[in-house]
């Protein structure tokens, strides 16, 4: 089986359920704790062994671009101050080996055309897509669980997770056949079905493994939800024609891309922080007295 050696990051996105804080900052470097969620993402890939990161931008992205980039000007105040920790840290975002491209997304016409950006650095190889929204929180990076299934199988994977019936229409939502562990073989997905439709509650998250005939369907498939072309659509021809399935992964999801989703990861992620876990937890314990007192 081929190794996973490419992923994509769609990062295009205006990150509008964010604003005023994303009107001139890339939603994805929002910081939980200290690290941007696009990081995050990044250091999933590479403990998946990814090597080629391709990130898919737009206007306003240039702040990603420079996340990764060398700064030097910054790195040599740290030199002379001594402050050799965070040396280290800024200059260790990327291990050797591994290597950044930018695509620019030069309509936003949704998820399925950001992966179709990608096509000609992608090749004829298989390929991960991580989506920077969904932080996932498991002893085993996500994307690392996806890859060693896909060296056992060598089919598309994607990431779901029980979801609320209620909130079917927030997700692309997927049916399967009986489970053997975490795997289960697709037979359909539709994107954001209302609950009365819905043909599970499986939904989907942020991570793929995918066929580079992914691209094929990609660009054949026409605008769907949200008057955007679908990823879910192209998957959903897919496995018409090729095995496709369904991992629940091991770990916790955190949807980053809503307000609460964000602010539960920043609690969950500070409560961990080696810097200010004690003070942060101290805090936390003495708001229930504060709020007392407000009231």
């Amino acid at each position: 089986m081929k190794q996973i050696r490419k992923a994509v990051f769609p990062v295009a996105g205006m990150g509008t359920r964010f604003l005023p804080a994303t009107k001139a900052s890339p939603k994805e470097m929002l910081p939980i704790v200290d690290k941007p969620l696009i990081q995050y993402a990044v250091e999933e890939a590479v403990a998946a062994g990814v090597t080629d990161l391709i990130f898919i931008t737009g206007r306003g992205k240039r702040a990603i671009e420079d996340h990764f980039d060398k700064a030097y000007e910054l790195e040599a105040e740290l030199q002379l101050a001594g402050k050799h920790k965070m040396l280290r840290e800024v200059r260790g975002l990327l291990p050797a080996g591994v290597n950044c491209v930018y695509v620019r997304q030069g309509e936003a016409l949704g998820l399925g055309h950001a992966v179709l950006c990608a096509r000609h650095l992608v090749g004829d190889e298989p390929f991960a897509v991580i989506l920077a929204d969904d932080l996932i929180d498991a002893p085993v990076p996500a994307l690392k669980q996806m890859t060693k299934a896909h060296a056992r199988n060598g089919a598309s994977i994607v990431a779901v997770q029980e979801v609320a019936r209620a909130e079917t229409g927030s997700y692309g939502i997927a049916s399967t056949r009986r489970p053997t562990g975490r795997l289960a073989r697709m037979t359909g997905i539709v994107e954001k079905p209302r609950p009365q439709e819905a043909p599970s509650t499986l939904g989907v998250v942020g991570r793929y493994i995918l066929s580079p005939r992914i691209f094929d369907h990609l660009k054949r498939t026409k605008a769907g939800a949200g008057r955007e072309i679908q990823l879910t659509d192209a998957i959903s021809r897919l496995l018409a024609e090729e095995a496709v399935y369904a991992y629940r992964f091991e770990g916790r999801r955190y949807d980053c891309g809503s307000k609460l989703g964000y602010l539960e990861a920043t609690v969950d992620y500070a409560l961990r922080h080696e810097e200010v876990s004690r003070g942060f937890r101290a805090y936390l314990d003495r708001l229930p007295r504060a709020e007392g007192r407000r009231r």
